[in-house]
């Protein structure tokens, strides 16, 4: 037995605490299981971009230049008379002035000589020359702008426009001039080619069919 007034004979139990390893066979207390968690909310669902619209199989589609789908409606055949006719008035109008005066002059200043033959009236003639000169002037300005900005006045007022099939822009003046030409064809036989459009599928006159325009309205 020891010596109980001894402090190294005597061992305090030990009380296992912090820094002492646990022995052979001892095991630590049982550790609780971490909470379950949610997962994180997946991100909102996002809109889907629509698809670039694709031609359909067996549908046809319109090649290009083509002016009913690119460039606006054909323009009917009411439309393109009625351009016609504010055209041609327009032009007539200075030959008419012209042609009056001329007249006018002419009769004032005849003379008839001895043998019966009229003389004078030289003022009126170049008066009624004045005026057809006037009227070709006036034409030929309306083929340019018909042209260059595809209307005239006269189609400008009915509100549609001369174009070339194939680029959807105005043909140019000299084109303009050679389509007017080109008109011939539509006079023969019986103007019948004025009066296509009225069947057509592309309201075109013969003249369009050779110089490949189209009238169409303006956008």
């Amino acid at each position: 037995m020891g010596n109980p007034y001894d402090p190294y004979g005597q061992q305090q139990p030990q009380q296992p605490g912090y820094g002492q390893q646990p022995g052979y066979g001892q095991q630590y207390p049982p550790q609780q299981p971490p909470a379950y968690q949610a997962p994180p909310p997946a991100y909102p669902a996002q809109p889907a971009f629509p698809a670039a619209a694709q031609p359909q199989y067996g549908v046809p589609q319109q090649p290009y230049g083509h002016a009913g789908a690119a460039y606006g409606a054909y323009a009917g055949w009411g439309s393109r008379f009625a351009a016609r006719i504010i055209d041609s008035l327009l032009i007539g109008i200075p030959i008419i002035i012209f042609v009056v005066i001329g007249v006018a002059i002419s009769a004032s200043t005849a003379s008839t000589d001895a043998y019966g033959n009229t003389t004078g009236g030289g003022a009126g003639v170049i008066f009624i020359i004045l005026g057809y000169l006037a009227g070709f002037v006036v034409g030929l300005y309306f083929i340019y702008q018909e042209g260059v900005t595809g209307q005239t006045p006269g189609k400008k007022m009915v509100n549609i426009r001369l174009i070339s099939e194939q680029t959807g822009q105005p043909i140019g003046f000299g084109m303009s001039f050679v389509r007017q030409i080109a008109h011939v064809i539509d006079g023969i036989p019986c103007y019948i080619g004025y009066l296509w459009p009225l069947f057509d599928a592309k309201k075109q006159t013969f003249a369009d069919k050779v110089m490949n325009t189209v009238v169409v309205r303006s956008v």
